[in-house]
């Protein structure tokens, strides 16, 4: 059987029933998380473009812009809630050779929800299996190593999703992922260098294409044959061989959303520890920086790589730049005591001594961390003191890991915080009610009105 029969079969056969309650809760977690990001990112310009073009496009199979009463075309509405959840780099993570933000599916899986009228278990199982197929096929191949970005498993998973919750066919759902997989692919390059607003738009262009792709086939189109064995297929032209083992539900294996990570803090995961290394740090200074003659981080490969190597990280001139920025985060943290929304505003990336702060700054990489990764995030921070003395600290497993989970309080208040400018408490809390009993709920409907801003 081919990779995309096999995970067309598996999108198609999963049963809510085989679902586990933790993994069940999970889902209701991270929808949480990712409405409440999209919140937070709700004011932004970027967020203020893409709704500007996405309410031109009105359908009568259509799903709503989060926080409008608009309804565009589901691809659309995928595309703009895409954006929103991922834009502040504050939704959730998985760690592998190929790392993600398995939350960005639910852009689709909201949007052809709504669309479809599917029910709340509908909606947890599309996105359990989203998550699923995402992150295993992290696990099989890097694709950063390649020079192609993350997004592209997600034109898979989301795919995947987006056809069960179309009640399509196995083969339908081959052919949608086909679709998805050959016209979509993206490059690296959205993450090297100085980064743009299309950094928080990449896996939404997925999401629009999975969901394209998928509504495509729901009417009979067909793809290209073998999309990942083919001569000119992904394995061959992007990912490099690899084979899939057990899905969940499969052979016993549990469902991989439960190893995904919720982020405390809004930067990119990698960072998250260095946060806590460096929050450590300054109560031991009492906050006093005049004392610090050099910063030194230790880390490893793919945190040096991806946000603690180049130039740009020590002179950020976007948020997308600064929030990827090891020393600019470390910076920060050091100066304020914290890191929030406002850590990432231009007035904050863009002030002098903040930014001579910076060349204070050195990131090395220590190969010795590689094999602590990806099970955990190590960070080692060194204080090198004007008197002579040496301040030292490391985090690996951060408040959100996996293996330090956030509490369903601390979920909830985080929630709280990035949608409180927008809804009055008593919807806030009508909301919460809604998800955390989304397994009985007929529809997405009443959530849509209540997230009306």
């Amino acid at each position: 059987m081919l990779l995309a029969e096999r995970l067309a079969h598996y999108a198609t056969n999963l049963q809510y029933e085989q679902l586990p309650a933790e993994a069940v809760h999970e889902a209701k977690r991270r929808i949480i998380d990712s409405i409440a990001c999209a919140f937070g990112a709700w004011r932004s310009e970027t967020a203020e473009l893409v709704r500007r073009v996405a309410t031109q496009v009105s359908s009568p199979y259509g799903a709503t812009i989060i926080g409008t009463r608009h309804k565009a075309s589901p691809d659309w509405a995928a595309f703009a809630n895409g954006l929103l959840i991922r834009y502040l780099d504050y939704n959730d993570t998985y760690l592998s050779k190929e790392p993600a933000h398995p939350s960005d599916n639910l852009a689709a899986v909201l949007a052809v929800a709504e669309a479809e009228g599917s029910s709340g278990k509908e909606v947890l199982l599309a996105t359990v299996l989203a998550y699923e197929i995402q992150c295993r096929l992290c696990d099989a191949a890097s694709l950063r190593a390649r020079g192609w970005d993350h997004v592209n498993y997600g034109l898979f998973s989301a795919s995947a999703a987006a056809s069960r919750l179309m009640g399509l066919s196995a083969e339908a759902t081959k052919h949608a992922m086909s679709i998805a997989g050959v016209s979509g692919l993206a490059m690296r390059q959205t993450r090297v260098g100085e980064l743009s607003a299309w950094k928080g738009c990449a896996f939404a262009n997925a999401a629009r294409h999975a969901t394209f792709a998928s509504w495509l086939a729901k009417y009979g189109m067909t793809g290209p044959s073998e999309i990942f064995e083919g001569k000119m297929g992904f394995m061959k032209q992007v990912s490099g061989e690899f084979t899939l083992g057990a899905l969940g539900g499969e052979e016993g294996r549990g469902f991989m959303i439960n190893e995904t990570y919720i982020k405390y803090y809004p930067v990119e995961y990698h960072a998250q520890s260095a946060v806590w290394a460096a929050l450590a740090l300054r109560e031991q200074i009492g906050g006093d920086l005049s004392q610090i003659e050099a910063v030194e981080i230790d880390t490893f490969e793919a945190c040096y790589s991806i946000i603690g190597s180049e130039p740009e990280k020590w002179e950020p001139k976007s948020r997308e730049t600064a929030d990827h920025s090891l020393p600019y985060i470390v910076g920060v943290t050091l100066m304020d005591g914290k890191v929030d929304l406002s850590s990432f505003d231009e007035a904050r990336y863009t002030d002098p001594n903040l930014l001579a702060f910076l060349k204070k700054i050195t990131v090395r990489h220590d190969p010795s961390m590689d094999a602590r990764y990806p099970e955990g995030i190590p960070n080692r921070i060194t204080l090198r003191l004007k008197d002579g003395r040496t301040l030292t600290e490391e985090n690996t497993f951060p408040r959100g890991h996996a293996r330090n989970p956030m509490s369903d309080e601390e979920v909830e208040a985080k929630f709280y915080v990035l949608t409180e400018w927008a809804l009055p408490r008593e919807r806030q809390d009508a909301v919460l009610r809604f998800l955390w009993s989304l397994d009985s709920q007929a529809n997405l409907q009443p959530l849509m009105e209540l997230l009306a801003v």
